[in-house]
């Protein structure tokens, strides 16, 4: 298990990046259509990290993912489900249920509750801060807050005494 460090560059802080954001696009396949974890591994390595997008700047290379973590947060993740859907319900308001939660939001508060409770080498602002950006990503700003005040208070609650 590598471990997160301000000095591993920018380089890094991008692969890291890469890998929560391709964790949580594998996560929601597997919830889609229910594909085993190696296979859903071995086909991030071999098609999707790393890849060429079409955007509207005429297609970059997305940052290459830290594959072994990335693997971490997908075999997390999964291993964890239950235990991570019991520590998010915990957090969630008054009325609501896993249930009120689309399928995508679902899986990067899962992702960011496993780095949370499994990677204490990751600063508990930068867990916050990349799954605000995942999410981002895809939601427009209620839901990004919503993802922001979720994994705040359940880091302040795992990891008391954290700055950040």
């Amino acid at each position: 298990m590598s471990s997160y460090s301000p000095r591993s560059g920018p380089d890094a802080r991008q692969r890291r990046s890469a890998s929560r954001l391709a964790a949580v696009q594998a996560l929601y396949q597997q919830s889609l259509v229910g594909t085993s974890t190696p296979r859903l591994l071995n086909e991030f390595h071999d098609h999707r990290l790393g890849t060429v997008t079409d955007d509207e700047e005429g297609g970059d290379k997305l940052a290459d993912a830290d594959r072994p973590f990335f693997d971490d947060l997908v075999s997390g993740s999964l291993a964890r489900a239950d235990e991570l859907d019991a520590t998010i319900t915990s957090f969630l308001g008054a009325g609501w249920t896993l249930d009120r939660l689309d399928r995508l939001m679902l899986q990067i508060l899962r992702c960011g509750a496993y780095e949370m409770l499994a990677r204490p080498d990751v600063p508990r602002a930068a867990v916050v801060s990349e799954y605000v950006d995942v999410a981002h990503a895809f939601y427009p700003r209620a839901e990004t807050g919503f993802v922001n005040a979720l994994l705040d208070r359940l880091g302040r609650s795992v990891r008391e005494g954290q700055d950040g």
